[in-house]
């Protein structure tokens, strides 16, 4: 194992990469949040349903990231992580930009634009993270890696706080999104001094290795049953953020809470527990020399809110928000789940595994919202008790299939990434 001296740690540490991809993630998350932000807002500017029409946009968003991270994944092996870097944030910055003139466009139906921009702006959001972990465990030494994808995270989440702030002091929905589309264009410019990863440079030039093959994942037995476990153990956090923080005015009175919980100041919230989350990971990793024991303990950490937020112990509005970033702390593994995505395939196929794998994740909350939606609405009868019980019954799965997940997968912990899926 390298001896690393203070100096070299941070000289590694914050590198053009590494700074880079944190940046990009910050727009990433500025621009992916801004939606469940603004939702009320805009929907009710726009006079369309906020609950219907919200989840419509909202699942139409996590679509376009689901296959935007096959797209993406893919484009990275084959030609590159810088390549998806500078494309993906060209997408989405256009799609932002659009979103703001959303009031002037009447050439169609203004549900059916909504759904497509917010569509074509998550096809454009799914590159970024994935890319960038790869670019960064590529470019750092294996002692550094989950460090440093923690350092990207846990700065980039900071991006919800942002966007949930310009909203405050803009005062209007579309600013925010000219923001956060102007953002990813100045990004642009940044990115221009960044250097391909080393690993990935030595194995462009070999024509006989089959680089972005997506269908790998599923003619192997044993690489599918590891590529579902790698999703498996990020689905809790997509649940904690996309019922309880995205739909949190739908908890107020089922908990017996006396006033209104505003759905963007519980994204806000929850993103700065997932921030610390994140910072914290990485080193909580580093301690313990394993990335399952890390991941585990804040599983288990974020279950224990959960499970005292659906019995009631929220009693007031700023006890809810407190929850939120009870959360957000908890499933702050985000980067870890990440970063062991991208270490467990071989480099021929990392970009796409770690392009899709948090994106297959972002992609099933809209099957989370359409089951939560039917037990709520359809199933149960009793006043009230439907949000919680199916928010319960929702949990339950996305938790036990990430807890065995994380208990059965590859430790990666050091593990060389130099090498390739044959």
């Amino acid at each position: 194992m390298n001896s690393f001296t203070t100096r070299n740690k941070l000289k590694y540490l914050f590198s053009l990469p590494v700074i880079v991809a944190a940046l990009g993630y910050f727009v990433d998350i500025y621009d992916l949040t801004l939606f469940g932000i603004v939702r009320v807002e805009s929907l009710e500017d726009l006079g369309l349903d906020i609950n219907y029409v919200g989840s419509l946009i909202l699942n139409w968003q996590m679509l376009g990231l689901m296959l935007g991270g096959i797209l993406w994944g893919i484009f990275g092996d084959k030609k590159g992580r810088l390549s998806v870097l500078f494309g993906s944030i060209l997408v989405y910055s256009i799609a932002n930009i659009a979103c703001g003139f959303l009031p002037q466009m009447q050439f169609m139906d203004t549900t059916a634009l909504y759904c497509i921009l917010r569509f074509i702006a998550g096809v454009g959001l799914a590159g970024e993270l994935g890319a960038g972990i790869t670019l960064v465990s590529e470019s750092l030494p294996k002692e550094l890696r989950a460090i440093g994808t923690s350092l990207v995270a846990g700065f980039g989440l900071l991006g919800a706080v942002v966007a949930k702030l310009t909203v405050g002091f803009s005062g209007d929905w579309t600013v925010a999104y000219f923001i956060g589309g102007g953002l990813g264009l100045a990004l642009l410019i940044l990115r221009v001094g960044v250097v391909e990863s080393g690993i990935y440079k030595d194995l462009e030039t070999n024509s006989g290795v089959k680089k972005g093959n997506f269908i790998s994942f599923f003619t192997n037995y044993k690489r599918f049953v590891k590529y579902i476990k790698c999703i498996a153990i990020g689905l809790p956090t997509w649940f904690c953020i996309g019922i309880f923080a995205f739909f949190g005015d739908q908890f107020a009175t089922p908990l017996g809470i006396d006033g209104n919980i505003d759905p963007g100041t519980c994204i806000m919230w929850a993103y700065i527990g997932i921030s610390a989350g994140d910072f914290a990971s990485g080193f909580i990793s580093h301690l313990l020399h394993s990335r399952k024991k890390a991941i585990f303990r804040m599983l288990m950490f974020t279950l224990i809110g959960v499970v005292l937020l659906v019995s009631g112990a929220a009693k007031t509005v700023n006890m809810y928000y407190f929850f939120m970033v009870w959360l957000g702390l908890g499933t702050g593994y985000w980067a870890m789940f990440v970063t062991v995505g991208a270490e467990q395939f071989g480099t021929n196929i990392r970009s796409t595994a770690a392009t899709t794998i948090p994106n297959m994740v972002r992609g099933s909350l809209p099957l989370m919202v359409i089951l939560f939606n039917y037990l709520k609405d359809d199933f149960f009868v009793a006043p009230n008790s439907g949000v919680i019980i199916s928010a319960i019954i929702v949990g339950s799965i996305a938790f036990v299939l990430a807890i065995y997940s994380t208990l059965t997968i590859e430790e990666t912990h050091n593990k060389d990434l130099d090498f390739i899926e044959e």
